[in-house]
């Protein structure tokens, strides 16, 4: 088993970090380039992580003394940009540092080390309360006073030396002086002791990122992230950005995915709760998930341009419950009656629908008239959890009618076969999607229910540490509201902490797609 080498620079930084786990063992590497490259000399002959921990200058005005610097990369030698600062305010807010010869480095240094897992590591430090940026970090050979401008937030002497090739590696910094607290100005320290304070608090984190490393397996489930109707409503959204201009109004989220709604919201689009709130003679766009009757009309009598973006399969769940309601059943609504689209389902007919969430209301539920009964679903439930509902009700109510085809979509189904198709090969099921999307909820549900340990995770800064300690084999999955490219950086990011190999379980290959609502095309 491999034990981390935690490389300290300084006694005082050692001595802040100690009390390490039996995971990692702590080496005083000495200050600066030189000292720093014979530890490296010597680690080079082992394939142990290496985790690069002490104080350093921060570089980025936002960085402030106490907070924390995660490298997404280090970097040496001669910076890519060297500029005059432009004004007293940019000098100050440039590193003070100036770059010597090979000679005075010890060697020759390295450019730029990518870091994949510095995201894990932070996520990790911030769930204990410290305060973290994710940057580059550039390592020169002493403080000077001469500016440097590339990007880089900290400052140090050592990381770029230390960054062992083929080895997991990481870089923790806890932040001394600034540009507007200079090392050498009073103060320092006071700055010097709580750096040393914050570094001390890190050591868990650093623990579970060292009991982490190792080498992976991951299997990816598939089908998994955008279906067919997600894909039209962004995409709804962006051809009306270009069409009528910014601003573009949503009512609610337009799939419930938080990356989603950022990215539109940056191209122009707003996003607001009610139509009450688009100004009149605005464009309103209708999420995914769908609307009641009731929206519909305030809208126009706002005057509004509507664009309905609502997914094509729950607009077929809309029109089973009119069809029921105009026959005088009474529609029994099986879903979460806090969901956006329940609540859009349930307006089409408020006086003959009632929403059954679970097992004991379906066991309790009573109908105007027995014999008239009918049922629907939410399309994003878990299948076997819907069907056990569905199945009481028929036994329950004879005269039951059923839709026509299924109520739950081709993409929730499609999603929830291919999680369970993984989760008994694997030690943990990572399911990407936000805490409100109900089909990605539901895959977590369904991969526990098979076994697996199961966690729901916005995007690669929720991954817990933790749960990665003694995994060899991991599954991962994506709601069908979430971006794929939230799984591949999650993929990336596990390759920062040892070897990774990728496979691919596809059950299903989905060629769907729906037509965009005719005001955009």
């Amino acid at each position: 088993m491999s034990r981390t080498v935690l490389c300290t620079p300084l006694r005082v930084e050692q001595a802040a970090l100690r009390r390490v786990g039996r995971t990692m063992r702590l080496v005083r590497t000495g200050m600066g380039p030189r000292r720093a490259a014979a530890t490296a000399s010597a680690l080079s002959r082992s394939t142990d992580p290496v985790l690069v921990a002490g104080v350093g200058g921060a570089l980025a005005p936002q960085v402030r003394p106490g907070d924390v610097v995660v490298a997404t990369e280090v970097c040496g030698g001669v910076p890519n940009a060297l500029c005059p600062p432009s004004s007293t305010t940019e000098l100050f807010s440039r590193i003070r540092t100036a770059l010597l010869s090979n000679s005075a480095t010890g060697g020759p240094v390295p450019g730029r080390v990518e870091v994949p897992s510095a995201p894990l590591l932070a996520g990790a430090l911030r769930r204990l309360g410290v305060t973290v940026h994710l940057g580059p970090i550039r390592s020169v050979p002493r403080i000077s006073r001469a500016p440097v401008a590339d990007g880089a937030l900290a400052v140090d002497m050592e990381s770029a030396q230390l960054a062992v090739a083929g080895v997991p590696f990481a870089v923790v910094r806890a932040i001394v002086d600034t540009p507007d607290h200079p090392l050498w100005h009073v103060g320092a320290p006071r700055r010097g002791v709580s750096a040393l304070r914050t570094l001390r608090a890190c050591r868990p984190a650093l623990e579970w990122w060292a009991a982490a490393t190792g080498p992976r397996e991951i299997l990816l489930a598939a089908p998994r992230s955008f279906c067919a109707g997600v894909s039209r409503a962004i995409d709804t959204v962006h051809y009306a950005l270009r069409r009528y201009g910014a601003p573009v109004y949503v009512r609610r989220q337009i799939v419930h995915n938080a990356h989603v709604v950022d990215e539109l919201a940056a191209r122009g689009a707003v996003f607001v709760e009610e139509v009450e709130q688009v100004p009149v003679g605005g464009v309103v766009v209708f999420a995914a998930h769908g609307v009641a009757p009731a929206v519909r009309r305030e809208a126009t009598a706002r005057g509004l341009t509507v664009i309905d973006a609502t997914c094509p399969l729950v607009i077929k769940v809309h029109s089973e419950i009119r069809r029921y309601a105009r026959r005088e059943n009474t529609v029994f609504l099986i879903g979460h009656p806090d969901h956006e689209e329940v609540q859009g389902s349930l307006g089409e007919a408020p006086q003959d629908v009632t929403v059954v969430p679970d097992v004991d209301t379906a066991l309790r539920v009573q109908p105007r008239d027995p014999s008239r009964v009918a049922y629907t679903m939410q399309t994003t439930l878990a299948v076997d959890e819907a069907e056990e509902i569905a199945a009481i009700l028929r036994g329950r109510f004879p005269a039951l009618s059923a839709p026509r085809t299924d109520d739950i979509c081709y993409a929730t189904t499609n999603r929830q076969r291919a999680v369970r198709a993984i989760a008994g090969q694997v030690d943990l099921v990572l399911v990407v999607g936000s805490p409100n999307s109900s089909n990605s909820v539901r895959l977590v549900e369904v991969a526990q229910r098979e076994g697996a340990a199961a966690h729901l995770v916005e995007d690669v800064s929720e991954v817990d540490l933790r749960w990665l300690a003694g995994t060899t084999r991991v599954g991962i999955t994506a709601g069908a509201s979430a971006p794929p490219h939230l799984v591949d950086q999650i993929v990336h990011c596990m390759g920062g902490l040892g070897p990774v190999s990728t496979t691919e379980s596809r059950l299903i290959d989905e060629d769907v797609t729906f037509a965009l609502p005719r005001e955009v095309v």
